[in-house]
């Protein structure tokens, strides 16, 4: 089994109404089968809506299947008693990091969540440094978070993450209220993580750009898992992907434009430099 298995899991969301009768039900996350191998770097697709986030609440326990199971490394989520397991093995890094912060120089910041599980004060210093190298952001250790960048507070909360040692981490759009250089600052800094630590990485996003180096990828729509493959599998579908409504890798737009006027080009380019060497091809 991966670090994360889902069989038909379900989620639905129920309003009352104010005498506590059920008013509506909305399904949120609609009989989701996928399997995620540990070490791997996985993406998770979708527009606003399409139940991504209800998806990666489950990877952490923070939500329960309505219908279905969960299981992340070997536990199911629904059972109460794995939830504390559950969580410090699969670390949660949210949209805002100001969220995720409440101590007044990043050094405590990201020692924390180690001394709440019960880690050793010698541990928890030498994880500490440890995780701050990690995300490139030891230089900082004595700052007030609030003085940092929206990048450089993100790449702390995910070494507070780190610093709990979890096999894997879940990102909720981590870079969606950052600038493109806070934006690659935080995606650099995961591939860092993946390829150096060994860590699970499932980065729940809108970007494309941030998926291309992904080692696999999953689309949602309404709820439901509407396409998986690698990201040149994906990106390969334009027409596919605008029909959900989502958008491509700029170059990836540029070859679909390119083939719509007749240019031969094959499918699947996703950098420039592939792009570059195939139209060296007409020259």
């Amino acid at each position: 089994m991966g670090i994360v298995k889902a069989d038909k899991l379900t989620f639905e969301y129920i309003r009352r109404d104010e005498e506590g009768n059920v008013d509506s039900i909305t399904t949120a996350v609609d009989n989701v089968s996928l399997e995620i191998k540990e070490g791997s770097f996985v993406a998770v697709l979708g527009h606003n809506g399409s139940g991504k986030s209800t998806f990666a609440k489950h990877l952490n326990a923070l939500l329960y299947p309505t219908e279905g199971t969960l299981w992340v490394d070997g536990m199911d989520t629904s059972e109460e008693n794995n939830t504390m397991s559950i969580r410090q093995t699969a670390g949660m890094v949210f949209q805002n990091p100001d969220n995720q912060m409440i101590c007044t120089l990043v050094e405590e910041e990201v020692g924390f969540g180690p001394e709440n599980i019960g880690v050793p004060t010698d541990e928890i210093w030498q994880r500490v440094e440890s995780s701050l190298k990690a995300v490139g952001m030891y230089a900082f250790r004595k700052a007030s978070p609030n003085k940092l960048s929206g990048g450089q507070k993100q790449r702390v909360a995910i070494a507070s993450i780190v610093a709990m040692k979890p096999k894997c981490i879940i990102l909720d759009e981590p870079t969606a209220m950052l600038d493109p250089a806070g934006r690659k600052e935080v995606i650099d800094t995961l591939h860092l993580l993946n390829k150096q630590e060994g860590v699970t990485i499932i980065l729940i996003t809108h970007y494309m750009e941030e998926v291309i180096d992904a080692d696999y990828v999953y689309v949602m729509d309404e709820g439901k898992l509407v396409m998986q493959g690698t990201p040149r599998t994906i990106f390969s579908q334009v027409e596919h992907l605008k029909e959900l409504r989502l958008d491509v890798p700029q170059v990836t737009e540029l070859v679909y434009e390119l083939q719509q006027s007749g240019l031969p080009i094959k499918d699947g380019i996703l950098t420039t430099e592939e792009l570059l060497q195939e139209l060296e091809r007409f020259r």
